[in-house]
């Protein structure tokens, strides 16, 4: 994943627990391309990325990590008709 509005390597230097976050939840929203996530570096730092993550990826995720079937008002049907 290419960034080009944040400069990430003086992000990590300068404050790291916070770049980790900011990219675990840019590579969620934007795609992980060849990138994986590790599980448990997911679940540790869900209640901190949850709220910042798409809707959809929210509900998908949660039923992937704990089985949770999502509700309907969970999922976005139409992503661009928001209303």
């Amino acid at each position: 994943m290419y960034n080009w509005s944040v400069d990430e390597k003086k992000f990590k230097k300068e404050n790291p627990k916070e770049y980790e976050l900011w990219k675990m939840t840019q590579l969620i929203n934007y795609g992980l391309g060849h990138e994986k996530l590790e599980k448990q570096k997911l679940i540790k730092a869900w209640p901190k990325i949850k709220d910042r993550l798409d809707p959809n990826a929210r509900a998908y995720l949660t039923y992937v990590l704990w089985g949770k079937t999502p509700s309907s008002k969970d999922i976005i049907r139409n992503f661009w008709n928001l209303s």
